[in-house]
């Protein structure tokens, strides 16, 4: 069983660029988790890092940008908001890969940890060349 002080993160870049929300979402939340390594332990945060590119050239299959509906609720009576996909893709884009890979990790303290390892950028740029990351192709993982 893993450690938590004994794990070895790597860091990840994954281009968003003409590939499908949901698949694109169950590879980074698979290995913000860790499952790609065969020191997984469900309990130990052992997952990667993962850094998210083109966020705003994610695609969009099927009636999603118009029909998938995303709601928050500010906690006053009638503080419901709802914004569809494609708004949500035009307005932040950010928000809505990081809404998608939270949504399938753990709902607990170990989940937001592993959240915490996303990083999601609109354009092709990120700040994190000092932590030499990989780049992931997606063609075989999907």
């Amino acid at each position: 069983m893993a450690k938590t002080g004994e794990v070895e993160r790597k860091w990840y870049v994954v281009d968003a660029t003409d590939v499908p929300m949901g698949r694109l979402s169950s590879v980074v939340a698979s290995i913000l988790r860790g499952k790609n390594k065969p020191t997984f332990t469900p309990h130990v945060d052992t997952g990667d890092f993962v850094i998210v590119i083109n966020a705003d050239k994610v695609k969009l299959t099927g009636n999603k940008a118009s029909g998938k509906i995303y709601y928050r609720h500010s906690g006053y009576i009638g503080g419901i908001k709802s914004i569809s996909a494609g708004e949500l893709r035009e307005k932040n884009s950010r928000r809505l890969i990081e809404t998608s890979v939270k949504g399938m990790l753990p709902k607990n303290t170990l989940g937001r940890a592993q959240g915490m390892k996303l990083h999601v950028y609109a354009e092709g740029t990120h700040p994190h060349a000092a932590q030499q990351p990989e780049v992931l192709d997606l063609t075989n993982l999907i």
